[in-house]
């Protein structure tokens, strides 16, 4: 009975990972440009202590891997506002000022006139940090070009270009989310920059991808895991009724 017990347990404690992941995602669910992660991943650990030496457990360990798949991508009409098309990735500074990257491309000028994004993340062009001239109307090209023009000049007046966003294809390496929510190249120190390739990286823009979460399935798969968690709960409290029972019936006799 006691090891039935320490196996209920170990499913609560191994499940629990797998919740905090999950919960994560399910309240990101309206958040621009957020990906899904990876639950978890399985570890064999070695069990030590009387025994075999050969003893093994499988252990839940959190990965948090990023799932690239795409969300819905919404028009907006906003000339600042870009989605990150394919497995592209936009290099924004983190607040630790190293490089990370992000999916989320609701851009704006701040009051130093530095462009960033809307969860506050300056954005990175191929120089550092891109500054737009106050009073310019800005647009931005699928290849990621920024352009800006006067309104108060009269006449035809050509697009002066600003800056560049540095974006990133992230179709050849794994991706792990930082603390600070952003992303990084997975088992690589932060700041770790992504390597060039052939695939040349594109944005759209007046546009803005969803969450990839999707509601209904974060939700049953919440309800499957609270479900699990009332057996293995029920289990134990039975074994713990079975345990009394069998110490009376060894006073008894």
């Amino acid at each position: 009975m006691d090891r039935l017990v320490f196996t209920s347990n170990a499913t609560i404690k191994e499940q629990a990972t797998a919740r905090q992941v999950l919960v994560n995602d399910l309240a990101n669910v309206s958040t621009t440009g957020f990906k899904s992660s990876y639950e978890v991943a399985l570890q064999s650990v070695k069990v030590e202590g009387a025994g075999f030496n050969t003893r093994y457990q499988a252990q839940s360990i959190a990965r948090d891997l990023i799932r690239m798949d795409p969300g819905p991508v919404m028009a907006t009409g906003r000339p600042m506002d870009v989605a990150m098309a394919g497995t592209a990735v936009l290099t924004v500074q983190a607040p630790n000022g190293d490089q990370a990257f992000t999916r989320r491309g609701d851009l704006k000028v701040n009051i130093q006139g530095q462009l960033e994004n809307g969860s506050g993340h300056l954005v990175l062009g191929e120089g550092g940090p891109i500054a737009i001239p106050p009073g310019l109307l800005v647009s931005i090209n699928p290849d990621g070009s920024i352009y800006a023009r006067d309104p108060a000049q009269v006449g035809p007046v050509a697009d002066v270009l600003v800056g560049q966003l540095r974006l990133r294809d992230a179709s050849n390496v794994s991706l792990a989310r930082r603390e600070d929510g952003l992303f990084k190249v997975s088992e690589k120190p932060d700041g770790t920059d992504i390597a060039l390739t052939d695939s040349l990286p594109k944005v759209i823009p007046q546009a803005l991808e969803g969450s990839n979460v999707s509601a209904v399935e974060a939700m049953t798969r919440l309800i499957d895991h609270s479900r699990s968690f009332e057996t293995q709960i029920r289990i134990i409290k039975e074994m713990k009724g079975l345990d009394e029972s069998g110490s009376s019936m060894m006073k008894a006799a």
